[in-house]
């Protein structure tokens, strides 16, 4: 039966597939950390993914440093981040500048500043080199395949979450779109990782909508890097003339459209950036693609001609998936503010940290919503806030703690909203992390209103 706005679907069984302790929605990096943090807390885990490989927008989107992870000197983001960072400089595939170059210096800037590691936060110039890390996109693929898999997470790719199974206002599952048909999935207890509140929005968690720019990434190769820079540093006026023109061409990006990888000759470009799109709408993803593709073309060719070292440049690849940045927002028990982020609001429930901010355990809780976690970009912020303290280090660092939470939720066999955080905390700490339990000397001492 149709009508000219809808059609009926039959009703159907849906056959339960898996049943875990843990069900992490989401390969991102925030569902990674979840996943795994679970796993070796001793849970059985079944981690959700939609697209081929791990990695979400750090591999699939081609967000190629990890950032936002430096107060000061001060290493503020570590446990499973810091071991995704690891793992990829063990391949090779992951440059960190070393502990006695980070810091502000003309020779250290010019060395190292067309690898984005550099604190873009900071008002000194030249900005300063900090642990930051530049990385390939296959290996962040190959890192979260050994770290998900020594951890013995049940990992289903190619799993397209449909929607969240709600018993008596809490979730108990979810069901996934798949080549093999519909299937449901079991959890005690479910996060949300999906960047875009998938899961949350439909067991009927409150969030409210933002949006922000959207990118279509993609690499260049055979690009000779050395020269490109002498051209940058020893003609610098006619440098900039061309820069300017490249970056109107493009139509939005960074102050530095490209940076080094650790690949010899190829380059990442974080642009073009579009305004006015919504990232859960197919047909604004749709627009994005082919103007982003379209933009990519009339730079190469501007540059083939105009800059020295891209004479041979060609296109290596285009991000399979868009730089999406702001969708829904969780509005959870605790909604963090732009004054909480900026003015290095400490919470005694802090149970993550950016580069200098603090992220309390109750902005990772839905209301409304029992046995349901959120973990990442889509934490439970208001939109100017979200826009500063959503990279990906911290949403890793969501992600632990939401899986250990889930660990100290069943043990305790109390809902998530009741664990002792004192404990998920300690625990935290214990196995590498920073919670942020003990605040940093720059941090705002005080009471958030609940």
């Amino acid at each position: 039966m149709t009508n000219r706005d809808t059609i009926a679907e039959p009703a159907g069984q849906v056959p339960i597939v898996r049943r875990a302790d843990l069900v992490v929605v989401g390969g991102g990096p925030a569902g990674i950390a979840a996943a795994v943090a679970g796993a070796r807390s001793g849970l059985s885990v079944t981690l959700l993914e939609r697209y081929a490989y791990l990695g979400g927008l750090a591999s699939g989107g081609m967000v190629l440093v990890l950032d936002d992870m430096c107060n000061g000197p001060e290493i503020s983001v570590r446990g499973l981040c810091s071991e995704m960072v690891e793992r990829m400089e063990r391949i090779g595939l992951c440059v960190v500048p070393p502990e006695s170059e980070r810091r502000s210096d003309e020779a250290l800037w010019r060395k190292w500043s067309r690898w984005g590691v550099f604190d873009f936060h900071s008002h000194v110039k030249p900005q300063p080199i900090c642990y930051a890390a530049a990385f390939d996109p296959d290996g962040f693929k190959r890192a979260s395949n050994s770290m998900v898999g020594e951890a013995k997470v049940d990992l289903r790719l190619h799993s397209w979450f449909s929607r969240a199974i709600v018993e008596d206002g809490s979730i108990t599952g979810v069901v996934c779109e798949t080549k093999s048909g519909r299937q449901a999935i079991m959890g005690k207890i479910v996060v949300d990782a999906t960047g875009d509140l998938d899961v949350a929005a439909s067991a009927g968690a409150p969030f409210s909508h933002g949006s922000y720019i959207v990118t279509t990434v993609f690499r260049l190769g055979g690009v000779d890097a050395a020269a490109a820079e002498r051209f940058e540093y020893e003609e610098p006026g006619a440098f900039r003339a061309i820069d300017r023109e490249a970056k109107k061409i493009i139509g939005g990006s960074w102050d530095k459209w490209w940076l080094k990888t650790p690949l010899p000759g190829i380059v990442w470009c974080n642009c073009p950036h579009m305004t006015g799109l919504d990232g859960i709408d197919i047909e604004d993803l749709t627009s994005a693609d082919f103007q982003g593709r379209e933009r990519i073309a009339a730079l190469l060719a501007y540059v083939r001609e105009k800059l020295p070292g891209f004479e041979d440049a060609f296109v290596v690849d285009v991000a399979p998936q868009i730089g999406v940045r702001q969708t829904r927002l969780l509005d959870g028990v605790y909604v963090m503010t732009k004054d909480d982020v900026m003015g290095r609001r400490h919470f005694p429930d802090s149970v993550a940290r950016g580069r200098d901010y603090y992220t309390p355990y109750r902005a990772l809780l839905p209301r409304d919503v029992g046995r349901l976690l959120v973990a990442g970009r889509h934490y439970s912020a208001t939109p100017s806030a979200q826009r500063s303290s959503r990279e990906i280090p911290p949403c890793m660092a969501m992600g632990e703690a939401a899986g250990v939470a889930a660990a100290l939720a069943l043990e305790a066999q109390v809902a998530v909203d009741k664990i002792d955080v004192a404990r998920l905390q300690a625990r935290l700490r214990a196995q590498g992390a920073d919670p942020g339990d003990r605040p940093a000397a720059n941090a705002q001492i005080t009471i958030a209103a609940e």
